[in-house]
């Protein structure tokens, strides 16, 4: 034995990896990635442009020239073996908005990545987005026993940012001049939910989430913030 300060003891199991399978919320359903959404994600991404374009300005992909180009990617994306592609399909239209990952699984340390978010324009802001992230993280810490989430992103990213603080995760730190990603320099913010935090960020976004949280316009009554800090003094 060391008198040195060592860390707590932990659980060293290794962790199931996540499973390729559905994933259905109240207003989103994920299906593993493949080729045959590319249609639906071409006409997603189509929508709204110009304004669609500034969706891909922080990815290491697209914007894409042609459906061809679109569906050649999706079709490779989605056998990459070492992260779990979704395919974001929102209850409400039917049609596939976006795709998302858990990437940068380590089973062993218990650590998985929410990342390579892409969702169309008409999918932003809404209820569906914020259960689409939801669900992959509820699977990683809920279902698999995953003690850390992490979220990073462009450090100049601003809106992938404040969805990380809106999730409840916590800012680390950035990993300066971290990448290249088409052709410029990457600064990287990096952001998490460890351990018994989960609890809390879980409770908050499923308060936000709860149709009794939304006027009838569709506009949320409270925030996750608002919800968190409620739940925490024991006022919700």
């Amino acid at each position: 034995m060391t008198d040195l300060p060592i860390g707590p003891p932990v659980d060293t199991a290794a962790r199931p990896l996540p499973p390729r399978a559905k994933l259905r919320g109240t207003y989103v359903e994920l299906e593993p990635l493949h080729a045959r959404h590319a249609a639906d994600l071409w006409r997603a991404a189509e929508t709204g442009t110009p304004r669609g374009d500034a969706s891909w300005a922080y990815l290491g992909y697209g914007p894409f020239a042609s459906e061809a180009a679109m569906t050649a990617f999706v079709a490779d994306f989605a056998a990459v073996h070492d992260s779990y592609a979704w395919a974001v399909r929102p209850i409400a239209s039917g049609q596939v908005s976006g795709w998302l990952t858990l990437m940068n699984v380590e089973a062993k340390n218990a650590a998985a990545e929410l990342g390579n978010i892409w969702l169309a324009p008409c999918m932003q802001r809404t209820r569906a987005a914020t259960e689409a992230m939801f669900l992959p993280l509820k699977l990683a810490a809920d279902d698999l026993g995953y003690r850390r989430l992490v979220w990073k992103c462009n450090a100049l990213n601003a809106p992938s940012r404040r969805a990380a603080d809106r999730l409840g995760f916590s800012y680390e730190g950035e990993h300066r001049a971290h990448m290249v990603v088409k052709g410029r320099l990457r600064d990287t913010a990096w952001y998490s939910i460890v351990g018994e935090e989960w609890a809390l960020a879980r409770d908050g976004i499923l308060g936000w989430l709860d149709p009794a949280n939304f006027a009838a316009d569709g506009t949320a009554l409270r925030g996750m913030a608002e919800i968190r800090v409620g739940l925490r003094d024991g006022r919700v």
